[in-house]
């Protein structure tokens, strides 16, 4: 980042207009930090409930007012000063300054990077023509909801929580539904096969056409339009439209480039530090070093985090150590998950899939990893404390229904 004169200065630089973002800047004020505070946020609005974008928002149930995290008055009771609209493209840690598309240096005391993730866009040809759609911002959501009532026919790529949401709600408005997935299931990278055969027949017995083990070779059109996905086997199939869910990519780079230790993301210690000095990351962007070895992509992960670096740069170190926890809804389906299935090896199915209200519990050697819980929201609380407790729970007392989950013993022989 080329020197340059700083149009301010601020004890503690947040990046990042979100859950992380938002939180870091509340907690800070909540842990007693006196010092000048600036947000600098890519989108225009004021900090918002992105993850509702892909559920109510989409399908109209919310308003987007009501999807604001803070009030705007909160953030000037607070002396949070908002620099929206910003892109932060530069750090640089020896001179203590952030640069941002407009031309602007900042300098900090503290720095939060806060910054979430880009859209994963697609590789193949065509992927640049116009009706291809992205939902991960209000402009994303805006400029579908647009186009939506001249549509018909959406083709989604991708069955994430994101691609399955968007399935949702337009089959519930009447549109033709094709979802193309590479995998041979759907939230086959975040959940157990039964949850993803349970998805997949609730999807179809609604209309959505989902095929798997489909991987797509381009994208045609017509004038310049989206007109077909064509997958690798040569069929092409129609779309008016068509909606991109394939993951996110850590915008993580100026931090990347001013020297942070990372690579998918950026690796952050206990207290959310990164290797450069006085430079913390929250949120999908952070990676840290002594857990899972992964991001985690969650309002619960970003928020925590978030409370932790706040807690550090006022004197309070506490080792983040929060058990996750993620949702999704879809039709009159809403699932809760708590905890991370990663290195399972076994799973039990706590009640029958037909009901429309069941748990898959995860385990690694007869100890509970997680639960997905459909329409089974006393699993989900219950479920926590078999999370947290980290011993071998007998797999019958599990699937008995007849029992709560908190009525368990945690300790089997």
């Amino acid at each position: 980042m080329k020197p340059g004169n700083v149009s301010q200065s601020f004890d503690c630089v947040i990046v990042g207009g979100g859950h992380g973002g938002s939180q870091t800047a509340a907690a800070l004020r909540q842990s007693g930090f006196t010092g000048s505070i600036a947000l600098i946020g890519a989108e225009p609005e004021i900090p918002y409930d992105r993850p509702s974008l892909s559920k109510d928002y989409l399908a109209g149930k919310k308003t987007f007012d009501r999807m604001h995290l803070r009030s705007q008055d909160f953030w000037g009771s607070r002396e949070v000063e908002l620099l929206l609209g910003r892109h932060v493209i530069g750090v640089d840690a020896s001179a203590r300054t952030v640069m941002t598309d407009h031309g602007e240096q900042f300098s900090y005391g503290q720095l939060v990077w806060a910054a979430g993730g880009d859209p994963r866009k697609l590789s193949c040809p065509g992927g640049d023509l116009a009706g291809v759609f992205y939902i991960r911002s209000k402009a994303d959501c805006d400029a579908l909801i647009d186009v939506l009532p001249d549509a018909q026919r959406i083709a989604i790529i991708g069955g994430g929580y994101v691609g399955l949401e968007a399935a949702a709600v337009f089959r519930e408005i009447g549109k033709h539904v094709t979802l193309v997935e590479a995998l041979d299931r759907v939230l086959a990278r975040v959940a157990g096969e039964p949850i993803s055969r349970f998805y997949e027949n609730e999807h179809r017995a609604r209309g959505v056409d989902i095929r798997l083990n489909s991987s797509v070779a381009s994208l045609k059109g017509t004038n310049g339009r989206v007109s077909s996905v064509v997958l690798e086997t040569g069929e092409a199939i129609a779309a008016d439209i068509v909606v991109v869910g394939i993951g996110i990519v850590p915008s993580v780079g100026p931090l990347i480039a001013a020297g942070a230790k990372g690579t998918n993301g950026i690796d952050v210690d206990d207290f959310c530090r990164t290797s450069l000095p006085d430079i913390y990351c929250v949120g999908d962007g952070a990676r840290l070093e002594n857990g899972p070895g992964i991001r985690i992509e969650s309002v619960q992960n970003a928020t925590d985090q978030a409370t932790t670096a706040a807690k550090a740069i006022c004197g309070e170190f506490k080792a983040y150590d929060a058990t996750p926890w993620f949702w999704s809804n879809q039709y009159d389906l809403k699932m809760q998950t708590v905890g991370l299935n990663y290195g399972f090896d076994s799973v039990v199915t706590r009640g029958n899939p037909a009901s429309r209200s069941f748990s898959v519990i995860y385990l690694r050697n007869g100890a509970v990893l997680a639960l997905d819980c459909i329409n089974s929201p006393r699993d989900y609380v219950q479920g926590r404390k078999l999370v947290d407790s980290a011993v071998r729970i007998d797999r019958e007392a599990l699937a008995d229904t007849s029992k709560q989950l908190k009525e368990i013993e945690l300790v089997t022989s």
